[in-house]
């Protein structure tokens, strides 16, 4: 036993001069492992979270003469762990495959060293790599994909921000893509040696080799050489033949005889779009807000705003897909029933006309009000457990039509229904919102077939505004936190719905 300490010992004291990171990978069946934990702080606390967020069947004793409420709370959900307020002792030790230590206790943790070494238990010592016989990595998860991040001990933070890169750039369909090819491999016949050959050439499609690389170089090159030429053809042409001087005038003419209340229209598209595409909701509720706040006519108000959404979810639906918030699967369950929701419901609000809308919203809006509170209580949960849901062409299609029929509805509807569900909320407001875009589109057709286009300086206004926050919003919607994400949420479903229970009353 002295010579496997001393090695270790050593080892640890000796520096790596090769350059590389010597630890070797390993992934643990911690449901199958006996787990101590020294301590009960905030650095136990954080040690809980890595773990049960990757094995939440780990069984896990908890030694700690104090330990916190929101740890003893947090364990609560977890059967495998129990706690034993209580100091440490030789003993704990005994029939434990791995031990965490997470005090301030440097000499507590040395002597609880030397007791592993004898017990051929592995040891991970917080912030002291010297102590330690494997290290807590970041992980990286989709689904059952699971990538671990070692930077040999030397920076935490350093993982913690790659982690956080491979979060955002990789796809949330890896997880469907392992399933298939999992699929794919169990219906293959034959020995180990046909089946890789045959699972080599249904993926070889993925894999770009050079020449192919080289020759998609070289059709860029002619295909940007062909439009540079257009280009320059058709500048030659507008400069020669149209009149530049005149359209000049005519623009600033325009500018001249434009709304007063413009600018507040440009900053209530702005506010609106920031706010729907960082939540996927309350686009007509903020817009609507401010041009009543600029005395803007109710008329121009209802009519306006449906028709600037398609644009404003267009671009915010498209920066949501560029910056990876998108879910395919879920958008292509929810983007049919969505826009067929959506035409039935502006084609019967054309025929009956709007007197319903005082009796359908404030329902819907007690729908949402209960969702909203349910979201903001999950933003203080450790975990929202993700329910069973098939319903989603139903969930779409209530959403469209309430959306048309009802004055607006589809975010509030659809993502906190989503929500409450369990499902990610990055994921749910990125694919809602490019959803949207298909949905105001259909509903924007409609009505402009049966009723035509009005107020077109307040459109314009509205567009524009939302052009320039879409990519805003959706940028801040990948870099929100969990909690953050159900904060915002909740407050901003509680506050659309509180609004319309308000004007429903009054």
């Amino acid at each position: 036993m002295d010579g496997s300490v001393d090695h270790k010992e050593t080892a640890a004291q000796t520096p790596d001069t090769s350059g590389k990171n010597p630890l070797y990978p390993v992934f643990l069946k911690l449901e199958q492992l006996q787990t101590l934990l020294v301590g009960g702080g905030n650095v136990a606390l954080e040690k809980l979270h890595s773990l049960l967020a990757n094995a939440e069947h780990a069984r896990i004793t908890i030694v700690a003469p104090l330990v916190r409420d929101e740890l003893r709370a947090f364990v609560a959900d977890y059967p495998g762990c129990h706690i034993e307020q209580r100091a440490f002792e030789v003993t704990d030790l005994d029939g434990k495959d791995i031990a965490i230590l997470a005090t301030d206790n440097r000499k507590l943790h040395e002597e609880i060293r030397l007791l592993a070494d004898q017990q051929g238990v592995l040891l991970n010592v917080a912030d002291t790599p010297a102590l330690c016989d494997f290290y807590l990595g970041s992980i990286v998860q989709k689904g059952n994909l699971k990538i671990a991040i070692s930077t040999n001990g030397k920076s935490p933070t350093a993982a913690k921000r790659i982690k956080e890169v491979l979060n955002q750039s990789l796809p949330a369909e890896l997880d469907e893509v392992i399933d298939n090819l999992h699929q794919v491999r169990n219906r293959m016949n034959g020995n180990f040696e046909a089946k890789v050959k045959r699972l080599n050439n249904i993926t070889r499609v993925l894999v770009e080799d050079r020449n192919a690389s080289g020759e998609r170089k070289w059709k860029r090159i002619a295909t940007y050489s062909v439009v540079g030429f257009a280009l320059m053809l058709v500048g030659h042409f507008f400069l020669s033949y149209v009149p530049f001087a005149e359209l000049g005038d005519n623009l600033l003419s325009v500018i001249r005889n434009l709304d007063k209340n413009f600018p507040w229209i440009l900053l209530a598209g702005f506010l609106a779009q920031l706010v729907d595409g960082a939540t996927s909701m309350g686009y007509g509720v903020t817009s609507s807000i401010v041009l009543m706040s600029a005395n803007v006519p109710p008329a121009a108000v209802s009519g306006s705003i449906h028709t600037a959404e398609m644009f404003a979810s267009g671009a915010s639906g498209y920066s949501h897909y560029r910056f990876g918030n998108v879910n395919k699967k879920l958008f292509r369950a929810i983007v049919i029933p969505g826009v067929i929701g959506a035409i039935i419901g502006a084609y019967l609000l054309f025929k009956f006309g709007e007197t319903h809308i005082r009796y359908v919203r404030p329902i819907m809006a007690a729908y949402t009000f209960i969702l909203g509170i349910k979201i903001f209580m999950n933003a203080f949960r450790t975990k929202t457990p993700k329910k069973k849901f098939k319903r989603y062409g139903w969930l779409a299609g209530v959403g469209g039509f309430f959306d048309s029929f009802g004055g607006g509805g589809w975010g509030p509807i659809v993502t906190s229904t989503l929500i409450t569900k369990g499902r990610t909320p990055r994921y749910v407001v990125g694919t809602v919102s490019l959803t949207e875009f298909f949905v105001t589109l259909a509903s924007a057709l409609t009505f402009f077939t049966l009723m035509g286009v009005q107020h077109w300086q307040v459109i314009i206004a509205l567009i524009i505004g939302g052009l320039i926050a879409a990519p805003i919003a959706a940028k801040l919607q990948g870099k929100l936190p969990r909690k953050s994400s159900f904060i915002l949420l909740g407050i901003i479903v509680i506050v659309w719905s509180t609004v319309i229970l308000v004007k429903a009353i009054s």
